[in-house]
């Protein structure tokens, strides 16, 4: 294939690269679909193998990826769909794990590490109650919900509690089980608040959200016992993220127990 292809439309497979080219077409395909391709309709197989000149086998094996992911749904004998957007759901009032909360909607969580070093910020370490010279350790990452990215998440930890995670690969694990397990941390509760935000143009690209859809800026002071432990802030999609709380007439409001993270 070759020629100039619009933002939406099939780019060529290159078949002097090391790279299968079923993997060149999955990654065209997310391309496309983060840019809101296919919004009418997903392609079956023969069309795929029309426009991107490739044989069957090859579709499969991209399409078999995209099924894995959650992101195309596909029945014996029918054509390929766009699966609906799972909504992930956390309840106010709790210690919560996005990375729990989307694996337990069946979807995989994945995230792109965006930075891990150590740096201070005087801002953040005063809101964890130290010096404002404290060495942090800083994360950034991009969250997914399968192959859709969920989330932009930026946190700060104290260097003396949080120096092994530098170690760590964030790409499919839990901050909180690693805090636990590597530096014997363990978050007993903390403070949180939540507002909507509309995010900016970048935010939105990186996100993959169109004009007009609002986000949840989330900020966290996470904390074992009085100590704090933790500053977080996370910035999650309003179209697929939300808070669930429960409430009585004799009660009030009642929150979700605590989880990890």
């Amino acid at each position: 294939m070759s020629g100039v292809t619009s933002e939406l439309g099939a780019a060529p497979l290159d078949r002097t690269l090391a790279e299968p080219l079923w993997s060149q077409l999955l990654g065209d395909l997310r391309r496309r679909l983060r840019g809101g391709a296919f919004a009418d309709a997903f392609p079956g197989e023969l069309a795929l193998v029309a426009e991107y000149g490739v044989s069957r086998h090859t579709v499969r094996e991209a399409l078999r990826r995209l099924r894995d992911e959650g992101t195309v749904v596909a029945a014996r004998g029918r054509a390929p769909r766009l699966a609906d957007p799972v909504e992930i759901e956390q309840p106010l009032g709790a210690l919560y794990s996005l990375f729990a909360s989307v694996e337990a909607t069946g979807l995989r969580q994945r995230s792109v590490v965006r930075t891990l070093d150590v740096r201070a910020d005087g801002v953040v370490a005063t809101r964890l109650g130290l010096e404002e010279s404290t060495p942090l350790v800083y994360l950034e990452r991009l969250r997914l919900a399968g192959s859709s990215p969920l989330a932009v998440d930026r946190v700060w930890l104290p260097e003396s509690l949080a120096a092994p995670l530098l170690d760590v690969d964030f790409t499919h694990t839990a901050l909180y089980d690693e805090y636990a397990e590597r530096c014997g941390v363990r978050l007993s509760g903390g403070e949180e608040h939540i507002r909507a935000v509309v995010p900016v143009e970048s935010e939105r690209e990186l996100l993959g959200i169109p004009t007009g859809i609002a986000a949840f800026s989330i900020e966290r002071l996470g904390k074992v016992g009085l100590r704090g432990v933790e500053w977080r802030h996370t910035l999650v999609r309003g179209d697929r993220f939300a808070v669930t709380a429960q409430f009585s007439a004799r009660s009030g409001y009642r929150f979700g127990p605590a989880d990890g993270s």
